[in-house]
């Protein structure tokens, strides 16, 4: 087991009742969430030494957040309160053909508000991993600021880090920053990385043709040559054939080699917000045991079953990964 870091903003989702659309619901059935906290959440449920470095808004609010994170076994004691309001986001599921919609509402949170002059240095101690995503320095400059001296500064003390790419146009547009310069700082100072062959073209420049495992490969030879640092590339390759109905594969590339998982089928989705934080959760898992078949195994087993989980975080057990590839696994357990 390891303790790991994870940095970022926490959110309430305000989804719309199931099949309407804002503009028409009555209803918003609320979840706490946000990538870096469902990452922490997954990892503590797993076993390990999850920690949340954030700052929450001094309210009944941010209450909930952090009652919700400690609900899983994350350890909330680094995350600081101070006056603001909660970053929020706004769901309308998908039905049938139409894809879902977000729309955020985090302009002026106090997280984004209160990064300038934080010191996080003190929280590395003892650390093992550091992990962040692409959704904070999309914030603005100051977050952007803050994301890259906590990457550099916890390489410098020895941790290793682990960067989802989640790149966010919306975000980025509304904060003029510059993807792909500050997305390519964070991948220089990353071990390992989350990203498809569109996430690693951001950051290189290079497009990639064909489809499935070949261009996998390509762009992952790509950001092993951008990045000497990197020594893992995980990803999932999703194929939406409805609202409700879903094929997803998983992958991980190393410099010595590749291990590609085959598609599995996804029907009657509850929920497939968080599934990408849940795959990055189950890959950290394997890698900290020496494993990245286990990774991407587990990975992909996590990111399968939160589709079925209503809410933001994956809800589970270790041993939950490894009954998902039995072939009675949809049985009772009794």
């Amino acid at each position: 087991m390891a303790r790991i870091l994870c940095f970022g903003e926490l959110l309430l989702r305000l989804a719309a009742t199931e099949g309407d659309l804002i503009a028409q619901t009555r209803g918003f059935a609320i979840h706490v969430g946000g990538a870096e906290a469902n990452v922490a959440a997954a990892l503590a449920q797993l076993g390990h030494d999850a920690a949340m470095l954030s700052i929450l808004p001094d309210t009944l609010l941010g209450d909930r957040a952090l009652a919700a994170l400690r609900g899983h076994g994350v350890d909330t004691s680094l995350i600081r309160r101070r006056a603001g309001r909660m970053g929020l986001y706004f769901f309308e599921p998908g039905a049938g053909p139409r894809p879902g919609a977000i729309v955020y509402d985090r302009v002026g949170s106090a997280f984004a508000e209160g990064l300038v002059g934080v010191d996080w240095s003190g929280a590395l101690v003892g650390g093992d991993w550091l992990h962040i995503s692409g959704i904070t320095p999309a914030l603005g400059a100051d977050c952007a600021r803050a994301t890259l001296a906590l990457a550099r500064a916890a390489r410098a003390a020895g941790l290793r880090l682990s960067l989802d790419c989640n790149y966010r146009p919306s975000l980025w547009e509304a904060s003029g920053g510059d993807a792909r310069a500050l997305m390519g700082a964070l991948a220089a100072e990353a071990e390992l990385m989350f990203g498809n062959h569109r996430d690693v073209a951001l950051l290189t420049g290079t497009g990639f043709a064909g489809e499935g495992r070949d261009r996998g490969h390509a762009a992952a030879q790509a950001a092993f040559a951008a990045f000497p640092g990197l020594r893992y590339i995980a990803a999932t390759d999703r194929r939406v054939e409805g609202a409700h109905s879903h094929r997803l594969s998983a992958r991980i590339d190393t410099r010595e080699g590749a291990i590609q998982l085959d598609e599995i089928g996804l029907s009657g989705i509850v929920d497939r917000i968080g599934a990408g934080d849940a795959f990055a959760a189950g890959v950290l898992h394997g890698l900290i045991s020496g494993d990245p078949e286990a990774g991407v195994r587990h990975g992909l087993a996590a990111a399968a079953q939160k589709h079925f989980i209503p809410g933001d975080m994956w809800i589970g057990k270790a041993a939950d990964l490894d009954v998902f590839w039995e072939s009675e696994s949809l049985d009772i357990r009794r």
